[in-house]
């Protein structure tokens, strides 16, 4: 069982940062391939980025790419999603996720921290 936490969410102009993170229970964190999703109202949940188990590999949604960036710390069993030149369509709900290790489907899922990015 892995338990998720988001923080890190507020209120920002274009053209800001954000950092969320994602602090996770569970002695097994290291196993996970960790991902962040994004649902805004009327819309459907999307994928943002995921990084492995390790930290060693990456991948993001191109509506991200070369603005935002993840990455982990397994000592403190946290994951990070840095957000920069943020837009208004940036603007959802944000959840960080946990897949296992050689599994397909997202299993656990947080709460979700709101980001707002105003014009």
């Amino acid at each position: 069982q892995v338990q998720l936490v988001e923080s890190g969410g507020g209120l920002v102009q274009a053209g800001g940062s954000l950092r969320l993170s994602c602090a996770a229970s569970g002695r097994t964190f290291s196993s996970y391939t960790m991902g962040w999703f994004r649902q805004s109202p009327g819309k459907e949940r999307e994928f943002v980025a995921h990084i492995s188990w390790s930290g060693g590999s990456t991948y993001y949604a191109d509506s991200v790419k070369g603005r935002f960036t993840v990455s982990r710390d397994n000592a403190k069993n946290t994951v990070y999603l840095q957000m920069n030149s943020l837009k208004p369509e940036d603007t959802a709900v944000y959840y960080c996720a946990a897949r296992p290790y050689g599994g397909n489907a997202y299993v656990y899922w947080g709460q979700g921290t709101q980001v707002t990015v105003s014009s």
